[in-house]
């Protein structure tokens, strides 16, 4: 899961639109150069069935889709931050 989901460049970049309150496909493509729908769409429904996001479907018209970080999202999402800093500390020993 790790792998999928930190593999996957486009991921921290959704983490960091969601903590920016960003929670909405459309907004996420135009707020970031060179990410696609269909990429967009792959990473989400990623995090989704991982249960790092949560889906939220509102019975409008235009249908309105947001995504909001899960409880377990949040204790995954504090994980990575401190693999980034435990990397950017090896980083600064080489």
């Amino acid at each position: 899961m790790v792998e999928t989901i930190y593999g996957c460049k486009w991921s921290l970049t959704v983490y960091q639109l969601l903590k920016e309150g960003v929670n909405r496909p459309g907004k996420m493509v135009k707020s970031v150069e060179g990410l696609s729908t269909k990429v967009l769409n792959e990473c989400l429904r990623k995090n989704t069935d991982f249960g790092i996001l949560e889906r939220i479907s509102f019975n409008e018209v235009p249908p309105r889709v947001e995504y909001q970080v899960t409880e377990f999202g949040q204790k995954f999402i504090r994980i990575l931050d401190e693999l980034e800093q435990l990397q950017d500390e090896i980083n600064q020993l080489n």
